[in-house]
């Protein structure tokens, strides 16, 4: 527990995606093992051979001091030679001549290797410079004065010692761009996997077929496999209420014209009785509809709002539009009939129980949100997940002056936005003080 609080703050460094996951997998070790086998190259191969290389460089030198004539005489012809035949060139110099601190380019790798392997070796250096790639100066301080030894710099260390850092780096990217292309490939099937299941969570069913590694065909099989017997659930439960609610609208409806001919309380009653197991059997059905089959089509949310409330007007239904922010941000794809369906239940369930009713919208980038609320008594906090049950009706918690319905309300626009990949949000109203309903879908 404790190792997982130590590292938990690294979560928000780590991708959240797929792809830049696998990335980030595929290329820190790549890095991570460039990195290791540079610094041990150089530290192994580069720092050992320059030091040799040097140190017999730095020999050859000292034969051609231990040669030098005196101060004023000049430089023998057999030290010419013999400096010729070493590629050594000789040459006195005057101190102000010489550079006033050792030369060397600061990304030089083995510069200062060679810079202490001759200062240790050369007792009287008194500058080393290294200009280029190509020459090296050692200024020493000798009886015949001050003089520049001049030698090739493949002399003191391995030639071009930058190109294995060059190769590592091109092979390396190489290597990981045709991993990628590999791990791409592989990541594919898994990413057609969740947008299919994304899809079926939105009420969608697009086509899909197993594909990729043996892991990833058992987990698509098994999505297909669960997304049927889903499909054949909901085709049974639709046509076991379609089939029961249809059957029996015939009787009631029999019922109904011979109540209508009786004239007394207890036909009344009766018939009474018979308009409420009507608005059972109505709502049954819009229970079973639910999202519908109709596929989603590009809609204007705010548009569709104020049509619902408009519509709600006219029929004499206290509802009054409310903010509506975010118009602007364009359309959502959507089931116009069944989020018609979801609002006015939730419109109607609110001037159910309360006096009137307020609809406000909210369109963001991610989501939509379309908010009901009402001045009722609300719905307690400990029991708004049994609220949307189907079949569930909290009385208790409501208002008891006002008829009672079939408990299917919420249940049904709970559905809806569930078939739109959302949810229904129940909570209390700030600005009315009765119960919130918020439909919440991602865009």
């Amino acid at each position: 527990m404790n190792f997982q609080m130590n590292f938990r703050w690294l979560k928000r460094y780590v991708p959240r995606g797929l792809y830049s996951r696998a990335a980030l997998i595929l290329i820190l070790p790549v890095v991570t093992l460039q990195l290791v086998v540079s610094v041990v190259f150089i530290q192994r191969h580069f720092e050992g051979v320059t030091r040799q290389m040097t140190r017999a460089t730095a020999r050859e030198v000292q034969l051609l001091i231990d040669r030098l004539p005196g101060p004023d005489a000049v430089l023998p012809p057999d030290l010419i030679a013999l400096a010729q035949g070493l590629e050594i060139d000789v040459s006195r110099v005057a101190a102000a001549d010489i550079p006033a601190s050792s030369l060397k380019r600061w990304y030089d790798l083995t510069g200062a290797i060679v810079d202490a392997s001759l200062r240790e070796n050369l007792s009287d250096t008194r500058r080393v410079a290294l200009p280029d790639d190509y020459n090296v100066h050692v200024y020493v301080s000798t009886a015949a004065g001050l003089i520049d030894f001049h030698f090739d710099r493949r002399r003191v260390s391995a030639s071009q010692p930058h190109q294995l850092f060059v190769n590592m780096v091109f092979f390396g990217v190489l290597m990981t761009v045709i991993a990628f292309f590999y791990l791409r490939n592989q990541l594919r099937p898994i990413k057609r996997l969740a947008e299919a299941a994304e899809a079926f969570g939105k009420g969608r069913s697009v086509p899909y077929r197993p594909s990729g590694a043996l892991e990833v065909r058992a987990a698509g099989s098994a999505f297909l496999d669960m997304r049927a017997r889903i499909d054949r659930q909901i085709e049974q439960r639709t046509l076991l209420l379609s089939g029961v609610s249809h059957d029996l609208r015939t009787p009631l409806t029999r019922l109904k014209l011979g109540l209508s001919l009786l004239d007394s309380d207890d036909a009344t009653d009766m018939l009474h009785d018979v308009d409420d197991m009507q608005r059972m059997l109505d709502g049954f059905l819009s229970f079973t509809r639910g999202a519908g089959d109709v596929a989603p089509e590009d809609t204007d949310p705010c548009d569709l709002v104020e049509r619902i409330i408009r519509d709600s007007q006219r029929a004499e239904i206290p509802v009054t539009l409310g903010d509506a922010t975010g118009c602007d941000q364009g359309r959502v794809m959507l089931r116009p009939l069944a989020i018609r369906r979801a609002v006015t239940n939730l419109i109607d369930n609110a001037v159910h129980y309360g006096n009137r009713a307020e609809v406000s919208i909210l369109l963001t980038e991610k989501s939509l949100r379309i908010r009901i609320e009402d001045d009722g008594p609300g719905i307690p906090a400990d029991r708004r997940g049994d609220a949307v049950k189907p079949f569930t009706r909290l009385d208790s918690a409501r208002n008891q002056n006002r008829a009672s319905g079939v408990g299917l309300g919420l249940a049904i626009a709970a559905d809806i936005a569930r078939a739109h990949g959302g949810s229904l949000r129940l909570g209390e109203s700030e600005k009315l003080g009765g119960l919130q309903a918020d439909i919440v879908i991602r865009r």
